[in-house]
């Protein structure tokens, strides 16, 4: 980068017309600080940049596989990854709890910014109040792409925790398909037994997919024995 004009550089462009003007291959560079043996920090991060046909995807990668591209390393990848973590916790904070659910699509718009092309299978809760404003989330579970273990005890003990009178059930299928598995129904069942039993209510249990979801609830599926 020191063979750039001073106002071509990321930095300087970034001081004097603000970082918006900045393309994604001047972030990345920024973040990045330097290059590698015989590759400037500008054509490490233009080779990034063109491995992703739509550069949004990068948020995907895992540190593992980051690190592990040509040039990156440790704390490149962890950089990068701090920058994106930074600007979803920003995203996110938009919708500041407590918010009110008034169908299964204000779930689905709230959870699929952060469980869409997740690679891993998250299981989590939101808790209602009787207004079916939501106190509290609470995630629950991490798993791996074919299994997931999620124990009652773990839900109802959250959902008294925040005095919750609702519940809503969130997880995602990281193959992209939001029908859900036998063990999806028949957990849906328990958890839904328990909680009238009990007098906190599982009202929905939301499967997040690629573009799509699926909701017990729309489905008439909450009440089946």
């Amino acid at each position: 980068m020191r063979d750039l004009p001073s106002e071509e550089k990321p930095r300087e462009k970034a001081k004097k017309y603000g970082i918006e003007v900045l393309s994604n291959t001047e972030l990345v560079a920024l973040l990045f600080r330097t290059g590698k043996k015989n590759q400037s920090v500008m054509e490490l991060s233009r080779n990034l940049v063109k491995q992703f046909s739509n550069f949004e995807r990068i948020q995907d990668l895992r540190y593992a596989s980051l690190a592990s591209l040509s040039g990156v390393g440790e704390a490149k990848a962890l950089s990068l990854l701090a920058a994106l973590e930074l600007g979803k916790r920003i995203y996110l904070k938009q919708e500041e709890l407590p918010f009110k659910i008034i169908d299964t699509k204000t779930v689905y718009d709230y959870c699929k910014s952060f469980l869409e092309g997740e690679t891993q299978e998250k299981f989590f809760c939101l808790f209602l109040d009787t207004q079916n404003h939501v106190l509290a989330k609470k995630i629950l579970f991490v798993g791996t792409v074919d299994h997931s273990t999620v124990h009652a005890r773990d839900i109802f003990r959250e959902a008294m925790l925040n005095n919750a009178s609702k519940i809503i059930c969130v997880h995602n299928h990281p193959s992209g398909k939001a029908f859900p598995s036998s063990e999806d129904i028949v957990f849906t069942k328990k958890i839904v037994k328990i909680g009238k039993m009990i007098g906190i209510f599982v009202i929905d249990h939301v499967i997040i997919g690629r573009n799509e979801f699926y909701s017990f609830l729309e489905h008439g599926r909450m009440d089946e024995s």
